[in-house]
Formats: C-alpha cells, structure tokens, sequence
C-alpha cells in the first residue's frame, strides 16, 4: 500500500485578501488628487477588487480563498456601493460604524478577528493585508504564530510612509500598491460649480425653477407677486424629475435585487408603500420637497416605470394618475 499524496489537501495553499478600505480609498485619494475626504473622488470598487485579485494571483502561488472588504457605513446600514460589492463573487463585506464626525469604528476589530479565525483553523497559508494601522500588529503577530504568512501591502505614498513602522516590520513580505495600477479606478468627483451662470449640475433652486438661476430677474426675486414666488409658480423641471425617477429605480434593482422589482410589475400602479419609499427616495436626491406639486409625483412614477420596463424589456408606458 502506497504512502497517500498529501499535496493536494493538507498541504494545499490557500490565501485570502483582507482589505482595510478605508485606508486603502484614503491613500489612493491622496497620492492620485491629493484628496482628504472621500466625497472628492469615486472608486470603481468591482473593478479595483478584480485588479487586486489578479495581482495576488501574480505574486502567490496556490488558491484564493475569498476578499475580505472591510468598510464602514452609518448605523452599519450598506451604501448602495457597498450591496453591489457584497454581490461580488468570493467577495465578503464587513462593515463597521460610521460616526457623525466621518470617523470608522469597528473596522480594525473585525480585521483582527477574521484574521485569527483564518489562522486558527488552518484555512490560509497566507494573508494579503491592505492596512496601515499598528493596532492590526497583534493580529499578524496571532497569525504568524499558527503559521501563516503575511503580505502587507501599502499604497505608494505621496511622501513618507503611509503605514505604522511596527506593522511594516513584522509583515513576512511587504509591496507597494503604485499610483499607477490604482489611477484607472479611481477619478476625482465633479467639482462644484464655479459660475453661478454656468453650472455643471442643477443646483434643488434651478430644478424646481426649471431653468438656471442666473435668469431669474433681480426684480422679481426681490418682489414676490400675491400668488407667490416664481419658484413655486413654475414647480419643478419635468426631465430632471423623470430622471431621479430612474435613477431610484436603477438604486432598487441594485440593492433590492431583480425578483424583487419584478413583483412590482405589471404596474403602472405601486403599492401606497412603495409609492412613499419613491417619494421619499427622490427628495433626497433633489434636496427639495416634492409634495406641493402632484403633478411631480406623476414625472416620478414615470421614470421609475421607464426604467423598470427597460429592465425586462417591455415597452415603456406612463404611471397612472
């Protein structure tokens, strides 16, 4: 009787990407724009995940186990960003606390405790990290102690060093993420409007004006007539409306799923419930409140319709009355 290959099971290798976001996003917006918040820049997080992933696949011999995306959202509720990510194959979203000040918590407890689990139950040989906190020391230093290897990586930094000296010295191998690699996944957000006459994006004034606000005389902002103001005579933009209504819809068929959009159908009638959900959705968008001007809400179910339609390719039609 042969001596069984033990190659391919015990010894097998396995290796997991665990991946502090808010370090990662915060050092390539710095490095790429030198950005300090998050607002004034966007990451294609699918794409930037695929690309880390091939990188692993480069540098590490053996099989990926899963990416481990350590983020953080208010009151732990996802961001519709983060529920596309959480769809992601092999892809596991943990989330931490956002607080009113901007600032994660949680994050680094969750890293070091999926670190140990992974380490003690021998379900990696290696571990890729993306983190620059000296707290996750004694989480490697757990790690190592059941064998496994650490792969710290960092983002290149603008000047300095943009990871705690300790962590870097007790990785087993360390790498730097370039400007590069990262640029094509991350571009600056649309900056704000530098004309008040020209604007890139309508500001809740100039939509429910339907026209810019440079228009608008100086006399008839000064001198309101006895029906009221011109904003409210006018009411909202009729495109711009439909438009959020799309974009509401297109949000609900990310985060909500297919199946459960389809049960919507065949409309154009929405559920009360559904219908205030919509509502309020959209005036979060605009910033301004829809419920002066019915015939607001009549553009809105439109949209949302003209979306969902185009989903399962039926012919659009309007919301009714």
């Amino acid at each position: 009787m042969g001596i069984p290959d033990l190659s391919a099971s015990v010894f097998a290798m396995k290796y997991a990407i665990l991946v502090d976001v808010g370090y990662l996003y915060a050092a390539a917006g710095e490095v790429l724009f030198g950005a300090r918040e998050r607002r004034e820049y966007r990451v294609a997080a699918d794409e930037l995940i695929q690309a880390l992933q091939k990188q692993a696949a480069e540098r590490l011999p053996g099989e990926l186990l899963r990416v481990y995306w350590y983020d953080a959202a208010h009151d732990r509720v996802p961001t519709v960003d983060q529920r596309v990510i959480a769809a992601l194959p092999m892809v596991k979203v943990r989330l931490g606390n956002l607080n009113k000040q901007g600032q994660q918590k949680g994050v680094d407890a969750q890293i070091r405790s999926d670190l140990d689990a992974l380490a003690r139950h021998s379900a990696v040989t290696d571990a890729v990290l993306i983190a620059g906190d000296e707290d996750l020391v004694s989480a490697v230093e757990a790690a190592q102690a059941y064998g496994v290897r650490i792969h710290l990586w960092g983002v290149e930094p603008s000047y300095g060093s943009n990871q705690a000296e300790r962590l870097v010295w007790e990785a087993d191998f360390v790498e730097v993420l370039s400007a590069d690699l990262l640029r094509p996944f991350v571009r600056q957000a649309n900056p704000l409007p530098t004309s008040p006459s020209q604007p890139s994006t309508p500001t809740p004034a100039q939509v429910f004006a339907g026209r810019p606000a440079a228009a608008t005389s100086t006399r008839a902002a000064r001198t309101p007539s006895p029906a009221g103001s011109a904003l409210s005579k006018l009411g909202p933009n009729r495109d711009t409306v439909e438009e959020v209504g799309e974009h509401v819809a297109q949000k609900w068929i990310l985060t909500r799923g297919r199946d459960n959009v389809r049960d919507l159908l065949p409309g154009p009638i929405l559920p009360t419930v559904i219908d205030t959900e919509l509502l309020i959705e959209a005036e979060k968008e605009l910033g301004h409140s829809l419920r002066p001007y019915p015939e607001a809400r009549v553009w809105l179910r439109d949209g949302f319709w003209n979306r969902v339609y185009r989903e399962f390719d039926l012919a659009e039609r309007k919301s009714a009355k």
